[in-house]
């Protein structure tokens, strides 16, 4: 789907044609006619376009006949039933400059440009290198944002944990686990293309823009670190709460062993008594309780040594 929006008197207008100052935004779903009409009529290569296509395209910017291309990787929720994805992938956001158009490229729909879209009326599109960076900015605070609820939900399944013995919590750590993986390999790839950026001047910055760039830098260092803290932190809570499961299947079959030993004297006395042989007692008027009271009385002083040393 191809959408041209353009800034008149501060308001954000959708028009019908990428008129010269307007932004081209593609969305799925994304279709090959599409792609090569858009090159066709904006002098665009159609590998740019194509590039969107590839959800493992890395960081990276290039030109080719006057046309720039950037690639930027941004957060999205998974939207996979399989069970043990991550909850959360990154996805690259395709940003093409032509010579008089902005152009971004979605694989799948995602916060960054809606954010954009949202305060387009307050862009200026003659200034293109700014709008770019402002996409790099909400690029940035959505990852800031997904990473502070992977941190709420991270707490919640810890506190589940205490009380849990099951594998769904682990599991459902190891999918955060899986997201922050792809957080840290995306927010390294996004740091390097915008370090890259600020020293080879790709955009054509004024000082100003290149001030707000390197807060950019320093906003998109924050984030990496962010999640390299919550990476750790998740992997030392994996290991601390496997060794606590483990201890506790340890404590159950302690308990279990000792009361099968517990069980096993009243079973042995009357294994004993029920002998077809000649045993003490056996013609005794009280035959039949002697191996009861027996049977309790060894119970009774084995469970209480076994709550001595804490078994049960």
């Amino acid at each position: 789907m191809i959408k041209y929006f353009k800034n008149i008197d501060a308001r954000t207008v959708e028009i019908e044609t990428p008129e010269n100052g307007a932004w081209v935004n593609i969305t799925p779903p994304l279709k090959q006619s599409e792609f090569e009409q858009l090159s066709e009529e904006l002098e665009i290569p159609l590998d740019f376009l194509m590039d969107s296509m590839d959800i493992d395209e890395k960081s990276r910017y290039e030109l080719e006949d006057n046309v720039k291309l950037i690639v930027i990787k941004t957060p999205a929720g998974n939207a996979s039933i399989n069970e043990s994805d991550a909850y959360y992938i990154t996805i690259p956001i395709v940003i093409i400059l032509t010579h008089n158009q902005i152009l971004t490229v979605n694989s799948f729909d995602n916060a960054a440009i809606n954010r954009f879209l949202d305060t387009f009326h307050n862009r200026h599109p003659e200034k293109r290198a700014m709008m770019v960076l402002k996409i790099f900015e909400k690029v940035t605070m959505n990852f800031l944002d997904y990473l502070k609820e992977i941190n709420q939900l991270r707490n919640t399944l810890e506190q589940k944990l205490y009380d849990s013995n099951r594998n769904e919590e682990l599991l459902s750590i190891m999918r955060i686990q899986k997201s922050l993986v792809y957080f840290l390999t995306a927010l390294r790839s996004n740091e390097l293309l915008l370090m890259k950026l600020e020293r080879t001047n790709f955009l054509g910055l004024n000082e100003d823009e290149k001030e707000f760039l390197h807060d950019l830098i320093v906003d998109t260092s924050q984030a990496l670190e962010m999640a390299n803290v919550y990476t750790n932190i998740l992997s030392s809570t994996m290991d601390a709460f496997a060794s606590i499961i483990s201890n506790n299947l340890n404590i159950v079959m302690k308990r279990l062993t000792s009361i099968t030993i517990v069980l096993t004297f009243p079973a042995l006395v009357a294994s004993v008594y029920g002998m077809n042989v000649e045993i003490p007692f056996a013609h005794s008027a009280h035959a039949f309780y002697i191996p009861i009271i027996l049977s309790i009385v060894v119970s009774v002083i084995m469970s209480w040594y076994f709550m001595k040393k804490k078994w049960f």
